[in-house]
């Protein structure tokens, strides 16, 4: 074996995580009627009723160590909704095995050997980026950009990356105001890290946009889950980062790969007892993380 097969372990099953958390994005639209507002506002489509749009996320799944944000099912499209704060080259591929995941659900029961066309959803994989440093409205990524040689493969898959960054795709923020709202609130975050400590600048940003009744409902009503998701989301982008940026200088990918595994641990560890004050605090700082993985034994 040579290539990708050299450095993978062949096994029958793709492995699957767990994970108690959600995230903002997901948080806000895994209600219906947001998620609808979405839908019609990227496909130019005036639906009304949510009970025609089926959500099928796997739910609690984490595939290749990411979890999804949403799926659903809608007049025989099936729409796979991703949020990125980071660059994932790996998009495509972990679409494709996500989505035929969600395919294998839908015809488990189905023949398929029967001589008749088996009629399936059509796919739409889109990805909501936030991330710093990408200029761009819109792009997409390919699979076959992965494909170890240059010859046309029998498989294509397609992702389109919108830049939902404040400022950017503003017909789009038009058409679907809780976008916009989502976005304003995550730039007003942004804006408070830079003259104050993490913890006071999500809670300031959540009281903010309560006062000029952006997503006032949702913060009302979820306030102490947003700030604490919020505060992971940020720490975690944050020290992401910083761990890129030493491997990168040292040369040391695997060290990088073991820190963020560190990290993920310890920040669900650090929720799971409750103990947002260590989170407010903001883990930025390298010898405070020493501290705190030493305590743990991580």
């Amino acid at each position: 074996m040579d290539g990708f097969m050299k450095s993978q372990a062949a096994e029958e099953d793709v492995p699957v995580y767990y994970t108690h958390k959600d995230r903002v994005f997901r948080l806000l639209f895994k209600d219906k009627k947001r998620l609808l507002e979405l839908y019609n506002g990227l496909n130019g489509t005036n639906y009304s009723n949510e009970e025609e749009l089926t959500i099928n996320t796997l739910e609690n799944a984490i595939f290749i160590k990411m979890k999804n944000d949403l799926s659903f099912i809608i007049d025989s499209n099936m729409c796979l909704y991703e949020h990125q704060s980071s660059a994932c080259p790996n998009m495509p591929l972990r679409g494709f095995l996500y989505l035929a995941d969600l395919y294998k659900r839908q015809v488990r029961n189905v023949d398929l050997s029967a001589s008749k066309l088996i009629k399936i959803p059509t796919p739409h994989y889109i990805v909501f980026f936030n991330g710093q440093g990408n200029k761009r409205e819109e792009f997409t990524m390919k699979l076959s950009d992965a494909f170890e040689n240059d010859t046309d493969g029998c498989l294509e898959m397609v992702v389109r990356v919108i830049n939902i960054n404040f400022g950017y795709n503003q017909e789009l923020f038009d058409k679907c105001r809780t976008l916009y709202e989502y976005a304003y609130f995550v730039d007003r975050i942004r804006r408070n890290l830079a003259v104050m400590e993490l913890g006071r600048a999500v809670e300031r940003a959540v009281d903010e946009c309560i006062e000029k009744n952006i997503l006032r409902e949702f913060l009302l009503e979820q306030k102490a889950e947003v700030i604490t998701m919020s505060i992971y989301e940020y720490n975690e982008e944050y020290v992401r980062k910083t761990l890129y940026e030493e491997g990168k200088a040292e040369g040391k990918a695997e060290g990088k790969a073991e820190g963020e595994d560190r990290l993920a641990r310890l920040m669900k560890m650090l929720l799971e007892e409750g103990k947002e004050a260590e989170l407010k605090k903001g883990i930025v700082d390298q010898e405070y993380r020493k501290q705190l993985y030493a305590q743990r034994n991580l």
